[in-house]
């Protein structure tokens, strides 16, 4: 750890995940104040060393060979709706508006970059066991979804997959979309006595 590279990004994760956790139980007045400060620091902090489009997976680099994960995430929350009607669990999703649905695609989006440009990429500069820094980074993307317990498992095997599916195409959008599908998939599929409509943190405890 004298490495002075190593350092910085040891402080940038422990300030990044630190920030999140902290908004994350929050009251909600505190969250509307802190949540905007902390996409653009995280946004800050993620440019600073002045990545390629490519490199932080915005670009066209390995978009059309990860295209099939869209499709296979269809083709996965097809049958996730299609199991839950058959077992009497399906509901209509909480604020069905276009608003709503695009807004949260939107923020699924920016979380697989959070977790792969910003987590991801600096613990495997910090630990030389990739497969370690895979599961460390799906595990603290599982942990912000505490104490929703059917979140935090879920979030913890999307996030083994979607590391390994960065780590392999380097291409956020279709990783985003897909969380953004199946996290639609998740929240009709799932009873809101659960999930909670999807929170987590003093939301989730607060949930009436």
């Amino acid at each position: 750890m004298a490495n002075p590279s190593h350092r910085r990004d040891l402080v940038e994760l422990i300030f990044g995940y630190g920030f999140i956790i902290g908004i994350i139980w929050s009251p909600q007045h505190v969250q509307a104040i802190l949540s905007p400060i902390a996409l653009a620091a995280t946004l800050f902090i993620a440019l600073a060393r002045r990545p390629t489009r490519d490199e932080l997976g915005f670009g066209t680099r390995g978009l059309r060979s990860s295209f099939w994960i869209l499709p296979a995430a269809i083709v996965l929350g097809l049958l996730s709706v299609w199991v839950a009607a058959k077992v009497g669990t399906l509901h209509p999703l909480y604020k069905p508006d276009i608003g709503h649905v695009t807004g949260y695609i939107l923020w699924t989006i920016y979380q697989q970059f959070l977790l792969q440009d910003y987590f991801l990429v600096r613990l495997l500069r910090l630990i030389s066991n990739r497969a370690a820094a895979l599961l460390l980074t799906a595990a603290l993307f599982s942990a912000a979804h505490l104490p929703n317990p059917w979140l935090t498992a879920a979030t913890f095997i999307w996030g083994i997959v979607s590391c390994a599916l960065f780590l392999r195409y380097r291409n956020i959008w279709m990783l985003g979309l897909a969380q953004g599908l199946l996290g639609l998939c998740f929240a009709i599929c799932v009873p809101d006595a659960l999930h909670h409509h999807l929170r987590v943190g003093l939301g989730y405890l607060k949930y009436h």
